[in-house]
């Protein structure tokens, strides 16, 4: 049977203010052509379908026309929830589908495989949501649910024994946090509390193929278990990983055969660095005028209008940062003890741009420029 992995679309999510959603959907009909020109038979959504628990109208409407695209393309597909999700709302859509289209986001369905058949047999595919300890007393009750370990150890345990009976092939599909993986700073929303909710990867052993989600960049923990991360580009942090989903075969016998398929970037993500002037003119940055830019620049002192400056030909510039090349060294006077240490109007002025810029007085010419403008004013105040 030939699957195809995916995860993490996060319908909905901004980029910086701009909306990704026609970026999304570009990516999304690459990924159903892939589905036809492969055979693909089963497409797995591993989680964080949407961005938020509340997407807009527009959002259904993608995730409506995408999966009824897959389905087209003669896919059966597998969806769970993931911690964006709302999946009471997600499930709810769930009854509104075509048939061969399921939608796994009820924690009580877990030992509930969806079976497909193909010339060897069937595939028990096991769909797990993501698990809230919390939420869960009411679905299990008299079990001890404190972390996420705990939850996705007891529905293994459902699984593995609902498989004993059935036999068959076996692959999981599940939204959590593993243990090895090396998530993107500041990007996969925080699911750990001090580390408990860490999943051993030991939990998925003797599973046939494990289809991950939650963390963006594609990730291989091991030959059967793996990540595929997001199809779009979320973060400058991300910016070098690769985006697409994974092929996998799994032969009659259970053995999983993957291999990537890379999906286009519609546009890509670069970070330039240098002065404001140098970024806003030197011919080495030119490359970067029709991606999407995050400029560092490193003059000593904060720029007036940085962003629209660089946005006259960075066009889809997105993010500034100023990233000096030193740093002062602070001296931890206070502004008041450099007041009273002033002995002129000149040093005073200087002693409020040492307090604002990180130790940094005025510069000789802004010194001289001071000075000018004080002795005008005080002309000016002796003939009045």
């Amino acid at each position: 049977m030939r699957i195809l992995h995916t995860s993490d679309w996060h319908i909905g999510r901004s980029f910086h203010g701009h909306s990704t959603l026609p970026a999304l959907r570009e990516v999304l009909d690459a990924l159903i052509e892939q589905v036809r020109e492969n055979s693909v038979e089963v497409v797995i959504v591993a989680g964080d379908v949407f961005d938020s628990s509340t997407p807009p109208a527009e959002c259904y409407t993608l995730l409506t026309d995408m999966l009824s695209g897959l389905a087209d393309a003669g896919a059966a597909v597998v969806v769970t929830s993931g911690n964006h999700d709302s999946a009471a709302r997600l499930g709810f859509q769930s009854g509104l589908l075509r048939a061969g289209i399921h939608v796994r986001t009820d924690p009580a369905t877990v030992d509930a495989p969806i079976t497909l058949t193909d010339e060897h047999g069937p595939v028990h595919v096991y769909g797990i949501p993501y698990l809230e300890p919390a939420l869960l007393r009411r679905t299990w009750p008299g079990e001890k649910l404190r972390t996420q370990h705990d939850a996705i150890a007891h529905a293994m345990g459902l699984i593995r024994a609902d498989h004993a009976s059935r036999g068959g092939r076996s692959v999981v599909v599940s939204h959590c946090f593993t243990a090895g993986v090396d998530p993107t700073p500041g990007l996969e929303r925080d699911i750990q509390q001090g580390g408990l909710d860490v999943v051993p990867l030991a939990e998925f052993v003797g599973i046939d193929y494990v289809a991950l989600g939650h963390i963006h960049g594609r990730q291989q923990l091991a030959p059967t278990v793996r990540y595929a991360g997001a199809p779009l580009h979320y973060s400058f942090g991300e910016a070098d990983k690769p985006r697409g989903s994974w092929l996998v075969d799994l032969s009659a016998t259970g053995e999983a055969s993957v291999t990537w398929l890379d999906l286009p970037v519609p546009r890509r993500l670069v970070t330039i660095r240098g002065t404001l002037d140098e970024l806003c003119s030197a011919a080495e940055h030119e490359y970067a005028t029709t991606a999407w830019v995050r400029a560092e620049y490193t003059d000593a002192t904060p720029q007036r209008d940085p962003l629209r400056r660089l946005q006259e030909r960075f066009p889809f510039c997105a993010a500034v940062v100023h990233a000096p090349e030193r740093q002062h060294e602070r001296d931890d006077q206070t502004y008041a003890g450099r007041v009273r240490t002033a002995r002129t109007d000149v040093e005073l002025i200087g002693a409020f741009l040492a307090h604002v810029r990180e130790g940094e007085g005025a510069s000789p010419a802004e010194a001289e420029l001071i000075s000018e403008v004080i002795e005008g004013r005080t002309v000016a105040e002796a003939v009045a």
